[in-house]
């Protein structure tokens, strides 16, 4: 059994795909850095200074007792009162958006350039070859 799964592991594409994950959460906190350092302190500027991720709707009571910011999305949620995190959400949704384009980048990239390589005009099939060597067989006897 444990050499099946060392033939398991020793695979390509099992290696790809552990080197492909590793690298895309990588890129993912890539992405949320960008978004959530860059890019949305520079829309809140934009926007009066607002800050998206403490957006949000209160949908319950706040209990009695509660030590934290009001105005605080990620102090109430702490506490366990219902709230709406839209703002969350738009940063949340920014982020995913700037991930699936820098991908779409990459991939068409890729297929730029594996389009390259099929540009090449292909050379005769075997059939066209063994066809012309009977034809000079033919004319040489």
């Amino acid at each position: 059994m444990f050499s099946e799964f060392r033939a398991f592991i020793a695979r390509g594409n099992v290696l790809d795909l552990a080197v492909a994950v590793i690298i895309g959460a990588a890129f993912a906190t890539i992405t949320a850095s960008l978004t959530d350092d860059i890019i949305m302190p520079v829309v809140g500027a934009v926007f009066g200074g607002l800050d998206f991720a403490n957006h949000f709707t209160l949908l319950g009571p706040i209990p009695d007792g509660f030590k934290g910011d009001v105005g605080s999305y990620a102090d109430l949620k702490k506490a366990g009162v219902a709230v709406l995190g839209w703002g969350q959400f738009v940063t949340v949704l920014i982020n995913f958006l700037i991930l699936a384009f820098a991908i779409f980048l990459i991939v068409r990239y890729a297929n730029r350039l594996t389009k390259r390589g099929e540009d090449v005009p292909a050379g005769p099939t075997e059939i066209e070859l063994l066809t012309e060597i009977r034809d000079e067989i033919k004319k040489r006897s």
